[in-house]
C-alpha cells in the first residue's frame, strides 16, 4: 500500500457503502429489514418499490454518492477548492437534477438540508451567504470526503477548506466541527496513521501548533495572567476541540476486550439510529477501528445495523477504504458497483497529485 493506494480505497469506499444502502435505506426496526432482506445483508439490494429509492437498480449510487461524484469532479477540474467556482457547480451541476422535494431528483430522496438550500438559493433567490440552515445531519460532511482525499498531505488548508465550505449550508457550529474532524482523521489515515488510541493526540498536538481551527479552553501554564494581559487563549472558528478527541475513545471501546457488543451491527443501537451527526459518527469510527483490516465485514455491520445505514456504510467505507487501500477492498464490491470503472478513473485523478 502506498498513499495512493489508501486515497482511492477511501474514495471507492464510501460510494461502495453508499451503493449498498440504497436498498435497506432508513429500517428503524431491524426484524422489518431482515423479513424484507433476510438475516444478513452481503451485498448490493433493489430498494422495495415503496421507498425512498425506489427505481434505482442494486449497485447504483443515490443522491448522496452523485454529490461525492461531482465534488470529485469539481476539484480535478479546478484543481482545488475556491468558494466562487465551488458555489457556480451546485447552481449549474446539481440544483437543475432536484426540485425542492424529498422525493425528487437524483437518487430517489433529497434531503432537508439540501431541499431547504434548494429553497433559498433557487426558489427565494437569495445569496450564497444567505442559505445556511440548522441541520445537523453529515451532507457536508459526506459532499467534502473528496476534499479530505485531495487535501490529505495538507490538513490546515482541508481544514479550514471544509470548515468554508461546510458553513454555506449548515450554519451549526458543533456539526460544522464535527465534519471537519471526521475528514482530518480520514486524511491522517490515507497518510499511513492508525485509528487508533493515539490519532486524537495526534490532532490535538496540530491544535496547540494553531495548525487547525479548534478552540483549546486549557493549556500547559494555568498560572494567573499577569496584570493587563486577560487570559491568552488560542481562538478558533470551533468551540472545543472534543470533536478531535471521539475517535480514539471508539477505537479504544473497539480494542477493549471487556467492552462487547455483539454482533457488532448493534453498534447502531447503542450510538442510535437517526440522522444526525452525533448518532452516525460514533458507529463509524467504532466499526472502522474494530475491523480495521476487514473491508468487508465493516461496512456490512454498518449496513446490518438498520436506520441511517447507508450513510454509516458511507463512512465506515471510506475510514476502512483508507486503512485497506483500494487493494485492500473485496473485488466483488467494486464490480458490483454500477459505473465502477468511471469511479476508479475519477479516483485517479483525484488523487494523481498525491505522494508519500
Amino acid at each position: 500500500m502506498n498513499i495512493i493506494d489508501r486515497a482511492q480505497g477511501a474514495f471507492i469506499g464510501a460510494l461502495i457503502g453508499e451503493a449498498l444502502g440504497v436498498g435497506p435505506h432508513w429500517y428503524y426496526d431491524l426484524d422489518e429489514l431482515k423479513e424484507n432482506y433476510g438475516s444478513w445483508i452481503d451485498d448490493y439490494t433493489y430498494p422495495k418499490d415503496d421507498r425512498y429509492h425506489a427505481g434505482l437498480e442494486a449497485g447504483e449510487i443515490s443522491q448522496p454518492g452523485f454529490i461525492i461524484e461531482k465534488m470529485a469532479a469539481y476539484l480535478v477540474q479546478e484543481k482545488g477548492y475556491q468558494k466562487d467556482s465551488f458555489t457556480k457547480m451546485m447552481d449549474e451541476v446539481l440544483f437543475p437534477h432536484i426540485d425542492g422535494t424529498p422525493m425528487g431528483g437524483i437518487g430517489g430522496y433529497t434531503s432537508q438540508m439540501m431541499r431547504e438550500v434548494y429553497y433559498q438559493r433557487v426558489i427565494k433567490k437569495k445569496s450564497w451567504d444567505e442559505v445556511a440552515s440548522i441541520s445537523d445531519t453529515t451532507e457536508s460532511l459526506e459532499r467534502n470526503i473528496p476534499t479530505a482525499i485531495y487535501y490529505a498531505l495538507d490538513l490546515k488548508k482541508l481544514s479550514y477548506t471544509i470548515a468554508e465550505n461546510t458553513a454555506l449550508t449548515q450554519s451549526d457550529n458543533i456539526t460544522g466541527s464535527l465534519s471537519v474532524a471526521f475528514n482530518l482523521v480520514l486524511a491522517m489515515l490515507i497518510q499511513g496513521h492508525k485509528l487508533d488510541t493515539d490519532i486524537s493526540h495526534k490532532l490535538m498536538k496540530k491544535v496547540y501548533s494553531h495548525e487547525l481551527p479548534f478552540y483549546h479552553v486549557t493549556s500547559n501554564n494555568l498560572g494567573m495572567p499577569k496584570h493587563g494581559e486577560g487570559i491568552r487563549l488560542n481562538k478558533g472558528l470551533f468551540a472545543s476541540p472534543d470533536a478531535l478527541l471521539s475517535p480514539s475513545y471508539m477505537a479504544r471501546a473497539a480494542a477493549d476486550d471487556s467492552i462487547v457488543i455483539e454482533p457488532a451491527y448493534k453498534v447502531s443501537i447503542v450510538y442510535g439510529m437517526p440522522c444526525a451527526i452525533y448518532h452516525m459518527l460514533p458507529p463509524s469510527y467504532y466499526l472502522a477501528a474494530k475491523f480495521k483490516d476487514d473491508f468487508e465485514s465493516g461496512v456490512l455491520h454498518a449496513l446490518n445495523g438498520g436506520g441511517q445505514n447507508q450513510i454509516r456504510a458511507m463512512l465506515t467505507g471510506a475510514l476502512i477504504g483508507a486503512q485497506v487501500g483500494l487493494s485492500g477492498i473485496p473485488k466483488m464490491f467494486i464490480k458490483g458497483l454500477k459505473r465502477h470503472e468511471q469511479f476508479l478513473t475519477l479516483a485517479e485523478k483525484l488523487t494523481a497529485h498525491l505522494y508519500d
